[in-house]
């Protein structure tokens, strides 16, 4: 059980608050996240590390934007790792310093990079040569040199999901391990470009630390070959992709375990290992709260319809993701049903003839480790409301992103004045 959202006189509780009362104020669907819970993954990881020596914490935004969410791991020393001049934005606004900013991604376009030049971001991961020279044309324009470090693809598959895998030499990230060196040394002398460093990531949700291992040994490597030809290395972006436990008996790698590895493999390396830390900070950290519309018969298993669906969290459809199902108030009754949302696909469903809590109409239900890759997914198909977020400490709780609604959305549409009104729009059949 997990401690943050704990069963308190027969009722789930996220921390000290009861989920039934943010149901009953906030409504249904809604995201929770618990602030101990991100505070107390953020120590943990950086107590993981602490044997490598210098490092520097950047957590991913894509796992979950949300401003609250950030100032949490923004006060506990935090910076981020973005993939677009927004998310930038966001880690600035969540008061993250520029400087502690790693702007990765594979598509950065000019006016991104010419956002985060003018803004004093603090490391560019490089994707391809032509972007190294674009940019350092850019920034000796400004009068400015742009701190960088070049991103390798290690050929190394992560064994994680196909969708979610970026190490690969057929994977879209990085350039290919056995150019680097070439690569490297024709951007280095670049007048507005501080090339100091390597980076990779090979993917998200890693559950076995091998691969991992592989890939640091071959980044060793090349730091190796690079400073043999006279360039100097002080840096090495270790990505992220450390997993968190989904399924009921699943056990990733404790932190302790990666960072003994981690140290064991860069002991010799001389450099600030950085690190880009996601869903292993804020996963367990979160629920999507929903509400039981119907149980309705099915010809195998009954279907239990839920008023979340795949707008709201999208990774079951995406990936065929697992999320836990349980009930606010369990029984310890069970059934085995197929848990769907109202969304009018066949793809719109969190599980099927699993084994879950006995819920009926009108109860309410948790999908857990839902802090990644949740709310921050979710879109407005089938022109549903975007989901609300809420964040809990200790006793009180602060809704952190509005339910947007419909009418909101819709009302920043345009008909062009040449479209007929309906009223006097033909008839599509005979009066």
């Amino acid at each position: 059980m997990n401690p943050d959202f704990p069963i308190l006189d027969g009722v789930m509780h996220a921390e000290s608050v009861p989920l039934p009362r943010i149901a009953a104020e906030v409504g249904t669907p809604v995201y929770i996240y618990s602030t101990a819970a991100i505070e107390r993954q953020a120590q943990a990881f950086r107590a993981g590390l602490k044997p490598a020596g210098r490092t520097h914490l950047a957590f991913a935004i894509k796992s979950n934007p949300n401003l609250a969410v950030l100032r949490v791991l923004a006060n506990q020393g935090y910076g981020a790792d973005v993939v677009s001049g927004g998310e930038f934005l966001r880690a600035l606004a969540a008061g993250m310093p520029a400087q502690d900013v790693v702007f990765s991604g594979v598509g950065k376009t000019r006016a991104e990079l010419g956002l985060a030049l003018d803004r004093g971001l603090g490391q560019f991961n490089l994707e391809l040569e032509e972007e190294g020279h674009v940019l350092a044309a850019m920034a000796a324009e400004r009068g400015l040199v742009a701190q960088a470090v070049l991103r390798v693809n290690p050929n190394v598959d992560a064994g994680t999901h196909a969708k979610i895998s970026t190490g690969r030499a057929e994977n879209k990230f990085g350039v290919p391990i056995s150019e680097a060196g070439a690569i490297f040394s024709r951007l280095a002398g670049l007048p507005g470009l501080k090339l100091t460093g390597v980076a990779c990531h090979i993917g998200s949700q890693l559950l076995d630390i091998a691969p991992l291992e592989v890939t640091y040994a071959r980044m060793g490597q090349l730091v190796a070959e690079l400073r043999a030809a006279g360039y100097t290395i002080d840096r090495v972006d270790l990505g992220g992709g450390v997993g968190v436990p989904y399924r009921p008996g699943e056990v990733p790698p404790s932190l302790d375990e990666y960072g003994a590895m981690v140290a064991r493999v860069t002991r010799d390396w001389d450099v600030t290992l950085m690190f880009e830390p996601g869903r292993v900070l804020v996963g367990n950290a979160g629920v999507l709260l929903t509400e039981v519309i119907w149980v309705k018969p099915g010809v195998v298993n009954p279907y239990v319809i839920v008023d979340a669906a795949m707008n709201d969290l999208a990774r079951p459809a995406l990936y065929d993701a697992f999320h836990d199902f349980a009930a606010v108030r369990p029984t310890g009754a069970r059934m085995t049903a197929n848990i769907a949302g109202p969304v009018c696909e066949t793809g719109d469903t969190f599980a099927m003839g699993r084994d879950i809590d006995a819920v009926a109409s009108g109860d309410l239900a948790v999908l857990r480790t839902a802090g990644a890759y949740g709310a921050t997914m979710a879109s407005t198909y089938n022109s549903r409301a975007l989901v609300p977020e809420v964040l809990v400490s200790g006793d009180r709780y602060a809704v952190v992103a509005d339910r947007i609604l419909p009418e909101t959305i819709f009302a920043a549409e345009r008909v062009p004045d040449w479209l007929a009104p309906a009223a006097s729009a033909p008839k599509t059949r005979d009066a």
